[in-house]
């Protein structure tokens, strides 16, 4: 059995890398506001029709497409509401109203556990009643590029396996880049004549984030196969993978940072901002704890199942 991508989604994450790393480079204005126009560009690319059919005008294929994106997104720290309109949003809305989305109309978001990621970026909401307005209050957010927000009457709703695929998808290429950031750091810069990362308190943290970000992509790519293929596996995986996934991310970034010693520590590099990211990740939608709490809960009831 092959686990390899196959060559149309290797060519659709290189794509995706190149064009990310020309319009959102690491050395960007980190400080400058959403460009909504942007959004359009994405259209363009076929990003926001993935799995949208192609007589609504989308490319017609699935979600490990997606997670393929999603992943390339969290490896730029991309500031727009992708995730909101088409991990949360997308399956539930009309093949009208994905035609809209894949064409880059109207952005949407969804409500999880009474909060609204991407508040201020979206032109809908969908709750458990329904498609509301985003009409309510803006929160603190940890991650500025994430804003969230509380609608004036919450409804509550749940991350589902879909949404919680699409964060560890997201938090892998988050746990990439910190971990890309670190090694590229350990091989240039130098302490008694040798590269830091030829000393071990370096050169094993490093390998610590590799096999956790491995584990983590294995994770993320199987929940999102699951989820693709609707299998009954689809909760216990997306809840596997997230809470793996946010957590490996969480440790690359402060490895990462620790490694490039007092310049990671300042408002100047972006390995903060990655961190922040990572941070929202692994509390949105359930704690790793939570998550691991409901894959326990779904083994043992599997596991009495078949001792019953």
């Amino acid at each position: 059995m092959d686990f390899s991508l196959t060559e149309e989604q290797l060519e659709l994450k290189a794509e995706a890398r190149r064009w990310l790393d020309a319009h959102f480079p690491l050395d960007r204005d980190w400080e400058a506001p959403w460009d909504p126009a942007g959004w359009r560009e994405l259209a363009e690319l076929g990003w926001l029709g993935v799995s949208v059919p192609e007589e609504h005008g989308g490319a017609g294929l699935g979600f490990l497409e997606e997670a393929v994106l999603l992943e390339e997104l969290g490896y730029a720290l991309y500031p727009g509401p992708y995730f909101s309109t088409v991990a949360l949003a997308l399956p539930q809305l009309s093949g009208e109203q994905q035609a809209k989305v894949a064409a880059g109309g109207r952005r949407w978001s969804a409500e999880v556990d009474g909060l609204v990621p991407d508040w201020g970026r979206v032109d809908a909401v969908l709750t458990d009643d329904g498609e509301v307005a985003p009409e309510g209050e803006a929160l603190e957010s940890i991650d500025p590029t994430r804003p969230l927000g509380r609608l004036a009457s919450p409804r509550g709703g749940e991350a589902s396996p879909r949404a919680l695929a699409a964060l560890a998808a997201e938090a892998v290429g988050v746990a990439q880049r910190a971990l890309d950031l670190a090694l590229r750091h350990a091989g240039t810069r130098e302490q008694f004549g040798k590269p830091i990362g030829t000393y071990q308190a370096v050169s094993h943290p490093l390998a610590d984030t590799y096999m956790e970000t491995e584990l983590a992509r294995s994770l993320a790519y199987w929940a999102a196969w699951c989820v693709a293929e609707d299998d009954e596996q689809a909760p216990v995986a997306a809840a596997a993978a997230k809470s793996q996934a946010s957590e490996a991310a969480v440790a690359a970034c402060e490895r990462s940072i620790q490694i490039h010693g007092g310049i990671g520590f300042t408002w100047e590099h972006p390995l903060h901002r990655y961190y922040r990211r990572a941070q929202w990740i692994e509390h949105f939608g359930g704690s790793p704890a939570q998550l691991r709490a409901r894959v326990a809960d779904a083994i043992l009831t599997k596991e009495a199942a078949w001792t019953a």
